[in-house]
Protein backbone atom coordinates (compact mmCIF):
# COMPACT_ATOMS: atom_id res chain seq x y z
CA UNK A 1 0.00 0.00 0.00
CA UNK A 2 1.52 3.32 -1.00
CA UNK A 3 1.36 6.41 1.17
CA UNK A 4 -1.52 8.01 -0.75
CA UNK A 5 -3.63 4.89 -0.16
CA UNK A 6 -2.73 4.96 3.54
CA UNK A 7 -3.73 8.61 3.72
CA UNK A 8 -7.06 8.06 1.98
CA UNK A 9 -7.87 4.92 3.99
CA UNK A 10 -7.06 6.38 7.42
CA UNK A 11 -7.58 10.15 7.22
CA UNK A 12 -11.11 10.06 8.68
CA UNK A 13 -10.00 7.83 11.56
CA UNK A 14 -7.05 10.12 12.36
CA UNK A 15 -9.27 13.22 12.14
CA UNK A 16 -11.89 11.75 14.51
CA UNK A 17 -9.24 10.57 16.95
CA UNK A 18 -7.58 13.98 17.09
CA UNK A 19 -10.91 15.77 17.50
CA UNK A 20 -12.07 13.44 20.26
CA UNK A 21 -8.74 13.76 22.05
CA UNK A 22 -9.17 17.50 22.45
CA UNK A 23 -7.79 19.09 19.29
CA UNK A 24 -9.87 22.17 18.49
CA UNK A 25 -12.06 22.17 15.43
CA UNK A 26 -10.11 24.92 13.72
CA UNK A 27 -6.79 23.09 14.30
CA UNK A 28 -7.76 19.49 13.60
CA UNK A 29 -6.90 19.58 9.89
CA UNK A 30 -3.42 20.91 10.64
CA UNK A 31 -2.94 18.30 13.36
CA UNK A 32 -4.04 15.54 10.98
CA UNK A 33 -1.49 16.77 8.46
CA UNK A 34 1.19 16.61 11.19
CA UNK A 35 0.22 12.99 11.86
CA UNK A 36 0.63 12.09 8.20
CA UNK A 37 3.88 14.02 7.85
CA UNK A 38 5.32 12.03 10.76
CA UNK A 39 3.89 8.82 9.30
CA UNK A 40 5.39 9.57 5.89
CA UNK A 41 8.81 10.22 7.41
CA UNK A 42 8.68 7.07 9.55
CA UNK A 43 6.91 4.72 7.14
CA UNK A 44 10.21 2.97 6.41
CA UNK A 45 10.56 2.14 10.11
CA UNK A 46 7.06 0.66 10.42
CA UNK A 47 7.74 -3.01 11.08
CA UNK A 48 4.19 -4.35 11.09
CA UNK A 49 4.21 -5.55 14.72
CA UNK A 50 0.92 -3.67 15.11
CA UNK A 51 -1.70 -2.75 12.55
CA UNK A 52 -1.18 0.38 10.48
CA UNK A 53 -4.27 1.86 12.13
CA UNK A 54 -2.80 1.30 15.61
CA UNK A 55 0.52 2.81 14.52
CA UNK A 56 -1.20 5.91 13.12
CA UNK A 57 -3.31 6.13 16.27
CA UNK A 58 -0.16 6.26 18.39
CA UNK A 59 1.16 9.12 16.30
CA UNK A 60 -2.22 10.89 16.53
CA UNK A 61 -2.28 10.54 20.33
CA UNK A 62 1.18 12.14 20.55
CA UNK A 63 0.17 14.99 18.22
CA UNK A 64 -3.02 15.55 20.28
CA UNK A 65 -0.96 15.55 23.48
CA UNK A 66 1.41 18.15 22.03
CA UNK A 67 -1.60 20.21 20.95
CA UNK A 68 -3.19 20.12 24.40
CA UNK A 69 0.08 21.21 26.02
CA UNK A 70 0.36 24.18 23.67
CA UNK A 71 -3.37 24.96 23.64
CA UNK A 72 -3.37 26.80 26.97
CA UNK A 73 -2.49 30.02 25.17
CA UNK A 74 -5.23 29.64 22.58
CA UNK A 75 -8.44 28.50 24.19
CA UNK A 76 -11.34 28.34 21.78
CA UNK A 77 -14.56 30.00 22.82
CA UNK A 78 -17.55 28.22 21.39
CA UNK A 79 -20.57 30.33 20.67
CA UNK A 80 -24.07 29.15 20.07
CA UNK A 81 -25.25 29.06 16.50
CA UNK A 82 -27.74 31.67 15.42
CA UNK A 83 -31.29 30.41 15.81
CA UNK A 84 -32.45 28.65 12.67
CA UNK A 85 -34.65 30.64 10.35
CA UNK A 86 -37.95 29.17 9.29
CA UNK A 87 -36.67 29.00 5.70
CA UNK A 88 -33.93 26.48 6.52
CA UNK A 89 -34.29 23.19 4.74
CA UNK A 90 -34.59 19.88 6.59
CA UNK A 91 -31.03 18.82 5.75
CA UNK A 92 -29.67 22.04 7.24
CA UNK A 93 -31.61 21.38 10.43
CA UNK A 94 -30.28 17.82 10.55
CA UNK A 95 -26.74 19.13 10.16
CA UNK A 96 -27.30 21.61 12.97
CA UNK A 97 -28.67 18.86 15.23
CA UNK A 98 -25.68 16.68 14.38
CA UNK A 99 -23.30 19.54 15.19
CA UNK A 100 -25.06 20.07 18.51
CA UNK A 101 -24.83 16.37 19.38
CA UNK A 102 -21.14 16.34 18.47
CA UNK A 103 -20.56 19.42 20.63
CA UNK A 104 -22.20 17.62 23.57
CA UNK A 105 -20.10 14.52 22.90
CA UNK A 106 -16.94 16.66 22.81
CA UNK A 107 -17.91 18.33 26.08
CA UNK A 108 -18.58 15.00 27.78
CA UNK A 109 -15.34 13.48 26.47
CA UNK A 110 -13.38 16.54 27.59
CA UNK A 111 -14.75 16.09 31.11
CA UNK A 112 -13.29 12.57 31.33
CA UNK A 113 -9.79 12.13 32.76
CA UNK A 114 -7.32 11.83 29.88
CA UNK A 115 -6.37 8.18 30.51
CA UNK A 116 -10.03 7.16 30.61
CA UNK A 117 -10.94 9.33 27.61
CA UNK A 118 -8.16 7.78 25.53
CA UNK A 119 -9.32 4.22 26.22
CA UNK A 120 -13.01 5.14 25.83
CA UNK A 121 -12.50 6.90 22.49
CA UNK A 122 -10.36 4.13 21.07
CA UNK A 123 -12.52 1.24 22.26
CA UNK A 124 -16.08 2.59 22.08
CA UNK A 125 -15.87 5.07 19.24
CA UNK A 126 -13.03 3.84 17.05
CA UNK A 127 -13.51 0.12 17.76
CA UNK A 128 -9.85 -0.56 18.50
CA UNK A 129 -9.43 -3.85 20.39
CA UNK A 130 -8.43 -3.93 24.04
CA UNK A 131 -5.27 -5.81 23.10
CA UNK A 132 -4.29 -3.13 20.56
CA UNK A 133 -5.02 -0.35 23.06
CA UNK A 134 -2.85 -2.07 25.67
CA UNK A 135 -0.03 -2.34 23.16
CA UNK A 136 -0.47 1.24 21.99
CA UNK A 137 -0.49 2.68 25.51
CA UNK A 138 2.09 0.20 26.81
CA UNK A 139 -0.13 -0.91 29.69
CA UNK A 140 -1.55 -4.33 30.67
CA UNK A 141 -4.91 -5.32 29.18
CA UNK A 142 -6.36 -5.37 32.71
CA UNK A 143 -5.51 -1.68 33.01
CA UNK A 144 -7.30 -1.02 29.73
CA UNK A 145 -10.39 -2.86 31.00
CA UNK A 146 -10.28 -0.98 34.30
CA UNK A 147 -9.94 2.41 32.61
CA UNK A 148 -12.74 1.52 30.20
CA UNK A 149 -15.04 0.50 33.06
CA UNK A 150 -14.28 3.76 34.93
CA UNK A 151 -14.70 5.78 31.74
CA UNK A 152 -18.08 4.21 30.98
CA UNK A 153 -19.25 4.94 34.52
CA UNK A 154 -17.99 8.54 34.39
CA UNK A 155 -19.45 9.03 30.91
CA UNK A 156 -22.87 7.87 32.11
CA UNK A 157 -22.74 10.16 35.17
CA UNK A 158 -21.71 13.18 33.10
CA UNK A 159 -24.45 12.54 30.53
CA UNK A 160 -27.03 12.08 33.32
CA UNK A 161 -25.92 15.32 35.00
CA UNK A 162 -26.12 17.20 31.68
CA UNK A 163 -29.60 15.77 31.10
CA UNK A 164 -30.76 16.96 34.50
CA UNK A 165 -29.31 20.44 33.85
CA UNK A 166 -30.87 20.59 30.40
CA UNK A 167 -34.20 19.42 31.79
CA UNK A 168 -34.15 22.14 34.46
CA UNK A 169 -33.25 24.80 31.94
CA UNK A 170 -35.95 23.65 29.54
CA UNK A 171 -38.50 23.61 32.34
CA UNK A 172 -37.59 27.17 33.26
CA UNK A 173 -35.75 26.20 36.44
CA UNK A 174 -32.30 27.34 37.48
CA UNK A 175 -29.37 26.08 35.42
Amino acid sequence: MDFEQIYRAHYDFVWRTLRRMGVGERDVMDAAQKVFIVAHRRLGTFDGRSSLKTWLCGIALRVASDYRRSASARREVLVAEAPPESSLEADQLRRLETQERLAVLDAVLTALPLEQRTVFVLFELEEVSGEEIAELLDVPEGTVRSRLRLARRAFSKIVAARSVQTGRCAAGGPS
